[in-house]
């Protein structure tokens, strides 16, 4: 059975930082696109990062110079590291996987095939 389960969320201040974790299982994500999406209440989900099967990455011009996606192949996790974080990053944050190596839906998220439940991050001011 394929699982994301996601975790690291939190509270924190404007300015601070957090990093989620991915840990997948089920299925060997390391040729496989992932990425990072959020919802904040009243919203729509946005993509926040992806990174396809062979390390090209996409993030939203909203978090760009902030937060970096990372994968560790070995232990089958996905990291998201936000930096300067803002009180508009309050969302729950999913972490997302594809089959194919690139990321059919970019920063969409409309063809991803796996999602993990999320974690919420709130950020105070």
């Amino acid at each position: 059975q394929v699982q994301l389960v996601e975790s690291g969320g939190g509270s924190v201040q404007a300015g601070g930082s957090l990093r989620l974790s991915c840990a997948a299982s089920g299925y060997t994500y390391s040729g496989s696109c992932m990425g990072w999406f959020r919802q904040a209440p009243g919203k729509e989900r946005e993509g926040v990062a992806v990174i396809n099967g062979v390390g090209r990455i996409d993030y939203a011009e909203s978090v760009k110079g902030r937060f970096s996606i990372s994968k560790d192949n070995a232990k089958n996790t996905l990291y998201l590291q936000m930096n300067s974080l803002k009180p508009e990053d309050t969302a729950t944050y999913y972490c997302a996987a594809e089959r194919r190596w690139y990321c059919s839906g970019g920063l969409r998220g409309d063809r991803m095939d796996y999602w993990g439940k999320g974690t919420l991050v709130t950020i105070s001011s």
